[in-house]
Order: structure tokens, then C-alpha cells, then sequence
């Protein structure tokens, strides 16, 4: 058999986008690929014309294409945007409405931070949940009160179309995608190469109140790092606590600080994470699945499983399994 033909991503970078969103596709997807090390992804950068264009980063970037190649392309990635009329007023560069309607009758969309702009603009997310970052939130409002905005969420997948808050979000949206397409061993290669943390959830909160302990202060994250060996374990709050050497009311206040996430919230997130792993890389039956992630039954599983990703474990395991070997 010949080698698989790689997904397509076009990127396109409209004047003043985001340098450091421009380099995320081909470093998040680009980077990835299967068991035999082959690409799973091409990538190219395009801007509407093919000639340079300024990014808010102060210098300019010269593709090799120019936006014909969205004609072709599987996924379209579109990288914030620092001003322009686009978030003053809502409105795109002649052409480029059209040219994104075309593209998205048959690509899938994806914006990263103020990227949401574009599509909102185009008519792309009208009626539809998507997510931009939480400090344009009250512009984005009021220039597209049709789309079910967000501010509060990391990304937002909503098929063919998924938007992600800031710069970091799109991290988290790139690898998303690499899972969903893919699976979580690829997506976690990919991760591991960059040394970021392979899995937030979208609904995970954009910012939480204190994100970095004060100095000298005791933390949460040895006892994260305890609970995540031992999630199979019905693990309480007053055992987390009590890890912590910390009361309840303390631990929970800074577990919440420190995640953006309740203690409960935090395990539920880690378990359906494993159970995902578990499900995608062996054969191991739903049952014994439900009790190494700590849910204990099978109906708890798949209470769980649904709520995050709207599937039944032998569903998910049917559609989101990658190529991998069966177990023994």
C-alpha cells in the first residue's frame, strides 16, 4: 500500500494576524504524525494575494501561496487578528466573505483567538456556539449579536466549524483536533514534543482568579500529581485534603486558585481522560474500562463520557479509535 495522503491545512494570514498564531498549525499539526512516522498533515501559509503582509508582531511574513489554495484544502485555519476593520466594525477585506463561504461548503474552520473576528464576519457562525478571547468578548457582542458567544470557554468544537480563545487556547484547539482526527497517542506525541499538557478540556475556564501560588505558599500540585496515580481509587476530598496537609475549606480554595476548576470538576476531567486513552489504544472491555478510571460502573462511565463529548463509550471507541495495534 502507497502512503496515506495527508490532511490538507491551509493557513491564511490576513494583514496584522497574530505572528506567533500564524507558526501554531505547523507546529501542532504539521508536527504530527502516525506509527511509521509519516506526516499526517501538510500545511501552508497563504495570504490573499500570496505577497507579504505585516503581522502585529512588527515584520512582515512572505508566504509561499496565495488564498487559491483554500480551494483545495481539508481545514482552514484562521490566526488572530490585531485591529483592522474587522474588529472595529465588523466588516472584511473586499472578497474575502465570499471567498470564506466558498471554502466552507466543503473544509472544516478554524479560528484561533481573535480569528473568530473573520468568521463572524463572513456569516460563518451565525446561530452557532463559538468562543474568542475574553477581553474582545464585549466588542464581538456587539459587532455579531448572532453568534452564541462564549467568552468563559478554552475552544469551542462545533464540528466543521471550532473556534479557540487566546494564543494558549489555540494550543489546546490544535491538539484537540489532532485527537479527534487521529486520536489521543498522536495528539499526545505531538504534545509531549512541545512540552505542553496534552489535554484541557474546551469548557475548561480561560483565566481563573489566582493562577500562580503566592511565594512560598504550599500548592495543590503534588497531590494533582498523587490522585492522577491512583484515579482508579475512589478518591474523596478530604483524602485530597488531607495529602495536601491541608483543611477541606483551604485545600479546595486553593485547588480552585491554582486549576480553575473544583476538586470534584478536576477528577471527573482526569478519569474521562483516561477512560479516553484506555478506549482508543486497547481492547479492554467497557466494564474493566469503568472500573480503571475510577468511574466504578458502566452506567457512570457512560453518564460521564456523554456529558463531556456527547458518545457512548463503544461509540467513541468505534469513531474516535486511531490505527492502533489490538491487546493481546
Amino acid at each position: 500500500m502507497g502512503s496515506p495522503v495527508p490532511h490538507s491545512v491551509a493557513v491564511l494570514a490576513l494583514p496584522d494576524s497574530m505572528a506567533f498564531e500564524v507558526g501554531l498549525p505547523h507546529r501542532f499539526l504539521g508536527g504530527a504524525v502516525d506509527a511509521d512516522d509519516r506526516r499526517l498533515y501538510r500545511v501552508q501559509v497563504a495570504t490573499l494575494d500570496g505577497g507579504p503582509v505585516r503581522t502585529s508582531a512588527g515584520y512582515s511574513i512572505l508566504p509561499e501561496h496565495d488564498a487559491s489554495i483554500l480551494a483545495t484544502a481539508d481545514t482552514v485555519v484562521i490566526p488572530g487578528v490585531y485591529g483592522g476593520t474587522v474588529m472595529t466594525d465588523g466588516t472584511l477585506p473586499p472578497g474575502l466573505g465570499e471567498l470564506l463561504h466558498t471554502t466552507a461548503c466543503s473544509a472544516r474552520m478554524v479560528s484561533i483567538c481573535t480569528g473568530a473576528f473573520v468568521l463572524a464576519a463572513a456569516g460563518l457562525l451565525d446561530g452557532r456556539p463559538a468562543t474568542t478571547h475574553w477581553m474582545h468578548s464585549a466588542a464581538f457582542g456587539r459587532l455579531f449579536p448572532r453568534v452564541d458567544l462564549d467568552p468563559d470557554v478554552l475552544f469551542v468544537d462545533d464540528g466543521d466549524v471550532l473556534t479557540s480563545a487566546g494564543n494558549a487556547a489555540g494550543i489546546d484547539l490544535l491538539l484537540h483536533v489532532v485527537r479527534r482526527d487521529h486520536g489521543s497517542e498522536v495528539a499526545n506525541r505531538v504534545a509531549r514534543r512541545s512540552v505542553v499538557a496534552p489535554w484541557r478540556d474546551g469548557g475548561q475556564s480561560q483565566f481563573i482568579e489566582r493562577p500562580v501560588p503566592d511565594a512560598g505558599e504550599a500548592g495543590t500540585a503534588a497531590t494533582r500529581a498523587w490522585a492522577l496515580e491512583r484515579l482508579s481509587e475512589p478518591l474523596s476530598l478530604a483524602e485530597l485534603a488531607a495529602h495536601a496537609r491541608m483543611s477541606v475549606r483551604t485545600f479546595t480554595r486553593r485547588f480552585r486558585e491554582e486549576t480553575g476548576l473544583s476538586a470534584t470538576q478536576w477528577l471527573v476531567l482526569q478519569r474521562v481522560a483516561l477512560a479516553r486513552r484506555i478506549l482508543e489504544s486497547t481492547d479492554t472491555p467497557v466494564e474493566r474500562v469503568a472500573t480503571e478510571a475510577g468511574f466504578g460502573t458502566t452506567a457512570s462511565l457512560r453518564q460521564h463520557l456523554h456529558a463531556a463529548i456527547g458518545v457512548s463509550p463503544l461509540t467513541y471507541r468505534r469513531t474516535y479509535r486511531g490505527p492502533v495495534a489490538h491487546s493481546m
